[in-house]
Protein backbone atom coordinates (compact mmCIF):
# COMPACT_ATOMS: atom_id res chain seq x y z
CA UNK A 1 0.00 0.00 0.00
CA UNK A 2 1.39 3.36 -1.03
CA UNK A 3 2.04 5.81 1.84
CA UNK A 4 -0.22 8.84 1.94
CA UNK A 5 1.09 12.01 0.36
CA UNK A 6 0.59 14.90 2.78
CA UNK A 7 1.12 18.55 1.96
CA UNK A 8 1.56 21.19 4.66
CA UNK A 9 1.11 24.89 3.96
CA UNK A 10 3.16 27.13 6.24
CA UNK A 11 6.71 27.00 7.54
CA UNK A 12 6.14 28.48 10.97
CA UNK A 13 6.66 26.44 14.10
CA UNK A 14 3.20 24.83 13.98
CA UNK A 15 3.53 23.70 10.37
CA UNK A 16 7.03 22.33 10.93
CA UNK A 17 5.99 20.60 14.18
CA UNK A 18 3.19 18.87 12.24
CA UNK A 19 5.57 17.85 9.47
CA UNK A 20 8.01 16.48 12.03
CA UNK A 21 5.35 14.47 13.86
CA UNK A 22 3.96 12.99 10.66
CA UNK A 23 7.38 12.17 9.20
CA UNK A 24 8.77 10.64 12.37
CA UNK A 25 5.67 8.51 12.87
CA UNK A 26 5.94 7.32 9.27
CA UNK A 27 2.38 8.41 8.51
CA UNK A 28 3.08 9.62 5.01
CA UNK A 29 5.33 11.37 2.53
CA UNK A 30 5.41 14.95 3.81
CA UNK A 31 6.05 18.12 1.80
CA UNK A 32 6.00 21.58 3.37
CA UNK A 33 5.39 24.73 1.32
CA UNK A 34 6.57 28.08 2.72
CA UNK A 35 6.13 31.25 0.69
CA UNK A 36 9.12 33.00 2.30
CA UNK A 37 12.78 32.20 1.68
CA UNK A 38 13.28 31.02 5.24
CA UNK A 39 11.27 29.33 7.96
CA UNK A 40 9.73 31.11 10.96
CA UNK A 41 9.61 34.40 9.05
CA UNK A 42 6.42 35.77 10.57
CA UNK A 43 4.68 35.05 13.91
CA UNK A 44 7.20 32.42 15.01
CA UNK A 45 10.19 34.67 14.46
CA UNK A 46 8.60 37.86 15.80
CA UNK A 47 7.29 36.90 19.21
CA UNK A 48 8.68 37.38 22.71
CA UNK A 49 10.07 33.84 22.99
CA UNK A 50 8.01 32.97 26.08
CA UNK A 51 7.13 29.36 26.85
CA UNK A 52 3.79 29.90 28.57
CA UNK A 53 2.80 27.83 31.59
CA UNK A 54 -0.96 28.21 31.11
CA UNK A 55 -2.00 30.96 33.52
CA UNK A 56 -4.62 32.74 31.44
CA UNK A 57 -6.60 30.20 29.47
CA UNK A 58 -10.13 29.05 30.17
CA UNK A 59 -9.95 25.66 31.92
CA UNK A 60 -10.98 22.88 29.58
CA UNK A 61 -10.20 24.92 26.45
CA UNK A 62 -7.85 23.72 23.74
CA UNK A 63 -5.44 26.49 24.69
CA UNK A 64 -5.30 25.26 28.29
CA UNK A 65 -4.93 21.60 27.33
CA UNK A 66 -2.39 22.01 24.53
CA UNK A 67 -0.34 24.70 26.28
CA UNK A 68 0.26 22.36 29.23
CA UNK A 69 1.31 19.46 27.00
CA UNK A 70 3.25 21.69 24.64
CA UNK A 71 5.31 23.30 27.40
CA UNK A 72 6.61 19.91 28.47
CA UNK A 73 7.29 18.85 24.88
CA UNK A 74 9.19 22.05 24.05
CA UNK A 75 11.31 21.71 27.20
CA UNK A 76 12.19 18.10 26.39
CA UNK A 77 12.96 18.97 22.77
CA UNK A 78 15.33 21.76 23.84
CA UNK A 79 17.06 19.40 26.27
CA UNK A 80 17.43 16.78 23.54
CA UNK A 81 18.79 19.25 21.00
CA UNK A 82 20.83 21.25 23.53
CA UNK A 83 18.96 24.44 22.70
CA UNK A 84 18.66 27.26 25.24
CA UNK A 85 15.68 26.94 27.59
CA UNK A 86 15.65 29.29 30.58
CA UNK A 87 13.06 29.13 33.34
CA UNK A 88 13.23 32.74 34.46
CA UNK A 89 9.75 32.91 35.98
CA UNK A 90 6.81 35.27 35.58
CA UNK A 91 5.09 37.64 37.99
CA UNK A 92 1.56 38.74 37.13
CA UNK A 93 1.24 41.89 39.21
CA UNK A 94 -1.79 43.70 40.60
CA UNK A 95 -0.64 47.31 40.82
CA UNK A 96 -3.51 48.33 43.13
CA UNK A 97 -6.44 46.77 44.97
CA UNK A 98 -8.87 47.33 42.07
CA UNK A 99 -7.02 44.58 40.17
CA UNK A 100 -7.23 41.98 42.94
CA UNK A 101 -10.46 40.30 41.71
CA UNK A 102 -8.99 39.81 38.24
CA UNK A 103 -5.77 38.52 39.80
CA UNK A 104 -7.82 36.00 41.80
CA UNK A 105 -9.37 34.80 38.54
CA UNK A 106 -5.89 34.30 37.04
CA UNK A 107 -4.94 32.32 40.15
CA UNK A 108 -8.10 30.19 39.85
CA UNK A 109 -7.46 29.44 36.18
CA UNK A 110 -3.80 28.67 36.82
CA UNK A 111 -4.66 26.14 39.51
CA UNK A 112 -7.34 24.54 37.31
CA UNK A 113 -4.83 24.32 34.45
CA UNK A 114 -2.19 22.66 36.61
CA UNK A 115 0.42 25.43 36.35
CA UNK A 116 3.38 23.93 38.24
CA UNK A 117 4.45 25.46 41.56
CA UNK A 118 2.21 28.50 41.19
CA UNK A 119 2.33 30.82 44.21
CA UNK A 120 0.05 33.65 45.29
CA UNK A 121 2.04 36.50 46.85
CA UNK A 122 0.40 39.13 49.03
CA UNK A 123 3.56 40.26 50.82
CA UNK A 124 5.25 43.18 49.09
CA UNK A 125 8.58 42.20 50.61
CA UNK A 126 8.27 38.78 48.95
CA UNK A 127 7.48 40.46 45.62
CA UNK A 128 10.68 42.45 45.96
CA UNK A 129 12.70 39.28 46.60
CA UNK A 130 11.65 38.04 43.15
CA UNK A 131 11.69 41.37 41.33
CA UNK A 132 13.45 44.01 43.45
CA UNK A 133 12.23 46.96 41.36
CA UNK A 134 8.59 46.00 40.87
CA UNK A 135 5.60 47.94 42.23
CA UNK A 136 2.37 46.22 43.24
CA UNK A 137 0.15 45.03 46.07
CA UNK A 138 -0.05 41.34 45.11
CA UNK A 139 0.93 38.91 42.38
CA UNK A 140 0.89 35.34 41.22
CA UNK A 141 4.28 33.81 40.48
CA UNK A 142 4.90 31.12 37.89
CA UNK A 143 8.52 30.05 38.47
CA UNK A 144 8.63 27.65 35.51
CA UNK A 145 7.58 30.09 32.78
CA UNK A 146 10.53 30.04 30.41
CA UNK A 147 12.07 31.74 27.39
CA UNK A 148 13.50 30.16 24.24
CA UNK A 149 14.45 31.00 20.67
CA UNK A 150 11.48 29.76 18.64
CA UNK A 151 13.13 30.38 15.28
CA UNK A 152 16.05 28.18 16.32
CA UNK A 153 13.63 25.51 17.57
CA UNK A 154 11.82 25.59 14.22
CA UNK A 155 15.08 25.09 12.33
CA UNK A 156 15.98 22.15 14.58
CA UNK A 157 12.56 20.59 13.95
CA UNK A 158 13.06 21.11 10.22
CA UNK A 159 16.30 19.14 10.41
CA UNK A 160 14.31 16.26 11.88
CA UNK A 161 11.75 16.54 9.08
CA UNK A 162 14.43 16.26 6.43
CA UNK A 163 16.19 13.44 8.29
CA UNK A 164 12.92 11.48 8.30
CA UNK A 165 12.52 11.93 4.53
CA UNK A 166 10.29 14.99 4.47
CA UNK A 167 10.66 17.78 1.92
CA UNK A 168 10.60 21.49 2.77
CA UNK A 169 10.18 23.89 -0.15
CA UNK A 170 10.96 27.52 0.51
CA UNK A 171 9.86 30.43 -1.65
CA UNK A 172 6.80 28.57 -2.92
CA UNK A 173 3.54 30.34 -2.20
CA UNK A 174 0.41 28.22 -2.56
CA UNK A 175 -1.97 29.92 -5.02
CA UNK A 176 -4.49 27.15 -5.71
CA UNK A 177 -6.20 24.26 -3.92
CA UNK A 178 -8.73 22.02 -5.67
CA UNK A 179 -10.33 18.89 -4.26
CA UNK A 180 -10.65 16.31 -7.03
CA UNK A 181 -11.87 12.73 -6.47
CA UNK A 182 -10.94 12.84 -2.78
CA UNK A 183 -7.46 14.21 -3.41
CA UNK A 184 -6.06 17.72 -3.37
CA UNK A 185 -4.41 19.44 -6.31
CA UNK A 186 -2.07 22.05 -4.87
CA UNK A 187 -0.58 24.74 -7.07
CA UNK A 188 2.25 27.14 -6.35
CA UNK A 189 3.55 29.77 -8.74
CA UNK A 190 6.20 27.33 -9.98
CA UNK A 191 4.87 23.81 -9.45
CA UNK A 192 1.81 21.58 -9.15
CA UNK A 193 1.28 18.58 -6.86
CA UNK A 194 -1.43 16.08 -5.93
CA UNK A 195 -1.79 15.06 -2.27
CA UNK A 196 -4.04 12.70 -0.36
CA UNK A 197 -4.29 15.26 2.42
CA UNK A 198 -3.34 18.89 2.95
CA UNK A 199 -2.96 20.70 6.27
CA UNK A 200 -2.87 24.50 6.24
CA UNK A 201 -0.97 26.23 9.06
CA UNK A 202 -0.85 29.56 7.29
CA UNK A 203 -1.03 31.98 10.23
CA UNK A 204 -1.61 35.50 8.94
CA UNK A 205 -2.77 34.05 5.62
CA UNK A 206 -5.02 31.33 7.08
CA UNK A 207 -8.30 32.82 5.85
CA UNK A 208 -6.78 33.45 2.41
CA UNK A 209 -5.79 29.78 2.15
CA UNK A 210 -9.19 28.70 3.48
CA UNK A 211 -10.82 30.70 0.70
CA UNK A 212 -8.80 28.76 -1.91
CA UNK A 213 -10.59 25.56 -0.94
CA UNK A 214 -14.04 27.12 -0.52
CA UNK A 215 -14.19 27.12 3.28
CA UNK A 216 -16.44 29.48 5.23
CA UNK A 217 -14.98 33.01 5.09
CA UNK A 218 -15.46 33.24 8.86
CA UNK A 219 -13.40 33.49 10.93
CA UNK A 220 -11.39 36.17 9.19
CA UNK A 221 -7.90 37.20 10.23
CA UNK A 222 -7.53 40.64 11.76
CA UNK A 223 -3.80 41.44 12.05
CA UNK A 224 -2.66 43.18 15.24
CA UNK A 225 0.86 44.58 15.42
CA UNK A 226 2.73 44.36 18.69
CA UNK A 227 5.62 46.78 19.10
CA UNK A 228 8.53 46.23 21.48
CA UNK A 229 10.91 48.72 23.05
CA UNK A 230 14.39 47.57 24.00
CA UNK A 231 15.60 48.37 27.50
CA UNK A 232 19.02 50.03 27.63
CA UNK A 233 21.69 47.39 28.38
CA UNK A 234 22.89 49.26 31.47
CA UNK A 235 19.32 49.21 32.85
CA UNK A 236 18.42 45.56 32.31
CA UNK A 237 19.08 44.92 36.02
CA UNK A 238 15.62 46.40 36.63
CA UNK A 239 14.06 43.12 35.48
CA UNK A 240 15.08 39.63 36.60
CA UNK A 241 12.55 37.59 34.67
CA UNK A 242 9.09 38.59 33.44
CA UNK A 243 6.73 41.22 34.86
CA UNK A 244 3.20 41.09 33.46
CA UNK A 245 0.06 43.11 34.17
CA UNK A 246 -3.26 41.59 35.15
CA UNK A 247 -4.88 41.30 31.69
CA UNK A 248 -8.20 42.84 30.76
CA UNK A 249 -10.57 39.85 30.38
CA UNK A 250 -12.51 41.67 27.65
CA UNK A 251 -9.54 41.66 25.28
CA UNK A 252 -7.35 38.73 24.07
CA UNK A 253 -4.06 40.58 24.69
CA UNK A 254 -1.91 40.68 27.80
CA UNK A 255 -0.92 44.34 27.91
CA UNK A 256 2.55 45.90 27.98
CA UNK A 257 5.00 43.80 29.99
CA UNK A 258 8.69 43.21 30.65
CA UNK A 259 10.53 40.10 29.47
CA UNK A 260 14.16 39.08 29.83
CA UNK A 261 14.93 37.16 26.66
CA UNK A 262 16.82 33.93 26.26
CA UNK A 263 19.96 35.90 25.28
CA UNK A 264 19.61 38.30 28.26
CA UNK A 265 18.20 41.29 26.42
CA UNK A 266 15.16 42.87 28.09
CA UNK A 267 12.26 44.16 26.04
CA UNK A 268 9.12 46.04 26.99
CA UNK A 269 5.87 45.21 25.21
CA UNK A 270 4.13 44.38 23.08
CA UNK A 271 1.17 46.67 22.73
CA UNK A 272 -1.65 45.72 20.33
CA UNK A 273 -2.60 48.01 17.44
CA UNK A 274 -4.54 47.08 14.30
CA UNK A 275 -2.05 46.54 11.49
CA UNK A 276 -2.79 48.02 8.07
CA UNK A 277 -1.48 44.91 6.33
CA UNK A 278 -1.38 41.22 7.19
CA UNK A 279 2.38 41.45 7.38
CA UNK A 280 2.46 45.09 8.44
CA UNK A 281 5.39 45.34 10.83
CA UNK A 282 5.54 49.15 10.48
CA UNK A 283 2.92 51.90 10.35
CA UNK A 284 3.96 52.68 6.78
CA UNK A 285 3.43 49.06 5.68
CA UNK A 286 -0.04 49.46 4.21
CA UNK A 287 -2.07 47.05 2.11
CA UNK A 288 -5.16 48.81 0.74
CA UNK A 289 -6.72 45.43 0.03
CA UNK A 290 -6.16 44.05 3.55
CA UNK A 291 -7.36 47.29 5.14
CA UNK A 292 -10.47 47.45 2.95
CA UNK A 293 -11.35 43.82 3.69
CA UNK A 294 -11.10 44.49 7.43
CA UNK A 295 -13.18 47.66 7.26
CA UNK A 296 -15.93 45.98 5.23
CA UNK A 297 -16.08 42.75 7.25
CA UNK A 298 -19.55 42.34 8.83
CA UNK A 299 -18.08 42.29 12.33
CA UNK A 300 -16.13 45.53 11.94
CA UNK A 301 -18.82 47.81 13.34
CA UNK A 302 -19.44 45.65 16.40
CA UNK A 303 -15.72 45.38 17.11
CA UNK A 304 -15.22 49.15 16.91
CA UNK A 305 -18.23 49.86 19.15
CA UNK A 306 -17.00 47.42 21.78
CA UNK A 307 -13.29 48.24 21.83
CA UNK A 308 -12.83 51.74 20.41
CA UNK A 309 -11.58 53.22 23.70
CA UNK A 310 -8.90 50.57 24.05
CA UNK A 311 -8.04 51.00 20.36
CA UNK A 312 -7.50 54.73 20.78
CA UNK A 313 -5.38 54.11 23.87
CA UNK A 314 -3.19 51.52 22.15
CA UNK A 315 -2.73 53.56 18.98
CA UNK A 316 -1.80 56.71 20.92
CA UNK A 317 0.74 54.71 22.95
CA UNK A 318 2.20 53.41 19.70
CA UNK A 319 2.58 56.88 18.21
CA UNK A 320 3.57 58.72 21.42
CA UNK A 321 6.47 57.31 23.41
CA UNK A 322 5.46 59.09 26.67
CA UNK A 323 2.15 57.21 26.73
CA UNK A 324 3.89 53.87 26.14
CA UNK A 325 6.41 54.76 28.84
CA UNK A 326 3.67 55.55 31.38
CA UNK A 327 2.07 52.14 30.80
CA UNK A 328 5.39 50.44 31.55
CA UNK A 329 6.39 52.66 34.47
CA UNK A 330 3.34 51.58 36.49
CA UNK A 331 5.17 48.31 37.18
CA UNK A 332 8.74 49.57 37.47
CA UNK A 333 8.69 53.10 38.98
CA UNK A 334 12.46 53.49 38.59
CA UNK A 335 12.09 53.24 34.82
CA UNK A 336 13.09 56.38 32.91
CA UNK A 337 11.89 57.35 29.48
CA UNK A 338 15.49 57.29 28.27
CA UNK A 339 15.70 53.62 29.33
CA UNK A 340 13.50 52.73 26.36
CA UNK A 341 16.22 53.13 23.78
CA UNK A 342 14.66 51.93 20.54
CA UNK A 343 11.73 50.11 19.05
CA UNK A 344 12.91 46.66 18.11
CA UNK A 345 11.34 44.33 15.55
CA UNK A 346 7.58 44.24 15.87
CA UNK A 347 5.38 41.19 15.55
CA UNK A 348 1.95 40.76 13.95
CA UNK A 349 -0.60 38.51 15.63
CA UNK A 350 -3.04 36.62 13.41
CA UNK A 351 -6.24 37.15 15.42
CA UNK A 352 -9.36 35.47 14.08
CA UNK A 353 -12.68 37.30 14.35
CA UNK A 354 -16.21 36.30 13.50
CA UNK A 355 -19.01 37.93 11.55
CA UNK A 356 -20.47 39.24 14.81
CA UNK A 357 -17.28 41.12 15.63
CA UNK A 358 -16.15 38.70 18.34
CA UNK A 359 -12.45 37.91 18.64
CA UNK A 360 -11.94 34.15 18.85
CA UNK A 361 -10.32 33.19 22.12
CA UNK A 362 -9.49 29.53 21.52
CA UNK A 363 -7.60 27.59 18.89
CA UNK A 364 -9.89 26.71 15.97
CA UNK A 365 -9.58 23.97 13.35
CA UNK A 366 -11.78 23.48 10.27
CA UNK A 367 -12.00 20.72 7.70
CA UNK A 368 -13.03 20.69 4.04
CA UNK A 369 -12.83 17.10 2.81
CA UNK A 370 -9.17 16.09 2.80
CA UNK A 371 -8.03 19.64 3.70
CA UNK A 372 -7.50 20.54 7.37
CA UNK A 373 -7.32 24.24 8.20
CA UNK A 374 -5.94 25.84 11.35
CA UNK A 375 -8.18 28.92 11.46
CA UNK A 376 -7.01 30.47 14.74
CA UNK A 377 -3.65 29.71 16.30
CA UNK A 378 -2.30 32.81 18.09
CA UNK A 379 -0.36 32.73 21.38
CA UNK A 380 0.28 30.26 22.97
CA UNK A 381 0.56 28.43 19.63
CA UNK A 382 4.38 28.44 19.69
CA UNK A 383 4.41 26.94 23.18
CA UNK A 384 1.70 24.48 22.13
CA UNK A 385 3.09 23.66 18.68
CA UNK A 386 4.13 20.06 19.30
CA UNK A 387 0.90 19.35 21.17
CA UNK A 388 -1.14 20.98 18.38
CA UNK A 389 0.58 18.62 15.94
CA UNK A 390 -0.39 15.56 17.97
CA UNK A 391 -3.94 16.88 18.41
CA UNK A 392 -4.48 17.49 14.69
CA UNK A 393 -3.19 14.05 13.81
CA UNK A 394 -5.40 12.36 16.39
CA UNK A 395 -8.60 14.26 15.68
CA UNK A 396 -8.38 15.14 11.98
CA UNK A 397 -6.06 12.58 10.41
CA UNK A 398 -7.34 9.52 12.26
CA UNK A 399 -7.35 7.17 9.25
CA UNK A 400 -3.71 8.09 8.54
CA UNK A 401 -2.76 7.61 12.18
CA UNK A 402 -4.59 4.29 12.58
Amino acid sequence: MMPERIGIIGGGIVGIALARELAQRGLGEVTVFEKERRLAEHQTGHNSGVVHAGLYYKPGSLKAELCAAGRVAIREFCEQKQLPYREIGKLVVAVDESELPALAEIERRSIANGVPDLARIDDVARLREIEPHVAGVAAVHSPHTAVVDYAEITEAMAQDVRAAGGDIRLGQEVVGLDVENGRVRLRTEVSEHVFDRVIACAGLQSDVVAKLVGADPSPKILPFRGEYWALAPERTHLVNGMIYPVPDPRFPFLGVHFTRGVYDDVHVGPNAVPALAREGYRWLAISPRDTWESLTWPGAGALVRQHWRMGVDEISASLLKPRYFRKARRFVPELKSSDLVAKTAAGVRAQAWGRDGSLLDDFAVDQVGPVTLLRNAPSPAATSSMAIAAYVIEHYLAPAAA
